[in-house]
């Protein structure tokens, strides 16, 4: 912050007829104002990836707001699963609002594609993992396994509210955004990308944008696996709030740093870099699981370990995507900050 700072005095004080030797002069993050606003590849699933990811932000918003209100109690079995697949189906709407705008600034046009990529991008791999334990459940005779009435009235909640509204948004969201108006012009050809030391490659970026926000939550993390798979009852939300929050701002703030420090190397590819960084927590949240199974459960069998560790990965694909969403949003309004205020033809 500090470097940063000194970065932007020294150079808001430069005489203006000094503006274009002095941004020739400079190396790092000031030298690639043409390519920083280069669009991402695969704009697509970009889009999508952020419009999701913020539908479970919302979510886990409006759970929590749920739990603080005290609309989750033990008397009320299944009532945190009812009240999420609800808001599940409502917030469709706003992942396709936000990719269709995410999409539209970032000059797609392939919206057809767009739309069903951001409807299934996550509702797929969820069938699919569900699919097979429930498959296992039902080989196993056990209750767990849901009659084919409740996969009925899932799919058609899905088909005729979440798919529809998911539509409406992108509609709203191609309709209603504006161009992305970037404030340094990009150059045709895209400069060449130096070489950088193994401690600044995008590996260690991703492990450090990772463990940061994970050891936010870690403590957090025990009493949640134990109240899913265990005995525990939780009734802490107004912690488990604080905690979310802290979660998201270390989340930002470990996203900017990272993505400043890749712009000094001369790396303008901080598009996708911003989110998996940030996302990269799921993957902690992971190995957190596989710890949390061998060490401090007394869960076994075929079914149960299947279950176990399908649904964290389910859990850590969700934390990934709201993670990613937030990290991009973060970088993106701190890159349009600092190029906004240099001078610079």
């Amino acid at each position: 912050s500090r470097i940063l700072k000194n970065d932007l005095n020294r150079l808001g004080g430069e005489d203006d007829d000094d503006d274009d030797d002095r941004v020739g002069e400079e190396n790092g993050w000031k030298i690639i104002h043409t390519d920083v606003f280069r669009f991402p590849q695969y704009r697509e699933l970009f889009s999508s990836i952020i419009g999701v990811g913020s539908q479970f932000l919302s979510i886990f918003i409006g759970i929590l707001l749920f739990a603080v209100c005290g609309m989750f109690t033990v008397h009320r079995h299944g009532s945190l699963i009812a009240s999420a697949i609800i808001l599940y189906a409502l917030t469709s709407c706003i992942a396709g609002f936000v990719s269709g705008r995410i999409y539209r600034q970032l000059q797609g046009e392939h919206w057809t594609w767009n739309i069903i990529l951001t409807a299934n991008l996550f509702t797929i791999p969820f069938f699919i993992i569900w699919s097979i334990i429930n498959t296992f459940a039902w080989a196993h005779g056990t209750t767990q396994a849901l009659p084919y009435t409740t996969v009925l009235i899932l799919a058609f909640m899905w088909l005729f509210v979440g798919f529809p509204l998911t539509v409406l948004g992108g509609i709203f969201g191609k309709n209603c955004s504006s161009n992305f108006d970037a404030p340094c012009r990009t150059k045709n050809v895209a400069r060449e990308i130096p070489s950088v030391a193994w401690y600044r490659t995008s590996l260690i970026r991703m492990l450090i944008g990772g463990f940061l926000p994970f050891s936010a939550i870690s403590v957090e993390l025990y009493y949640i696996f134990s109240t899913f798979w265990g005995r525990e009852q939780y009734m802490l939300y107004g912690i488990l709030t604080i905690v979310f929050i802290i979660l998201l701002l270390v989340t930002a703030s470990i996203s900017i740093a990272l993505t400043y420090f890749q712009l000094t190397s001369e790396d303008y590819r901080w598009w996708w870099q911003s989110i998996i960084s940030s996302g990269s927590t799921g993957l902690f949240v992971f190995f957190y699981g596989i710890f949390f199974y061998f060490y401090r459960s007394k869960m076994s069998g075929t079914l149960q370990t299947l279950q176990f560790f399908a649904y964290t990965l389910i859990s850590c694909y969700v934390f990934f995507l709201m993670l990613g969403t937030v990290g991009f949003f973060s970088s993106l309004k701190f890159i349009r900050y600092i190029y906004v205020n240099i001078k610079m033809d």
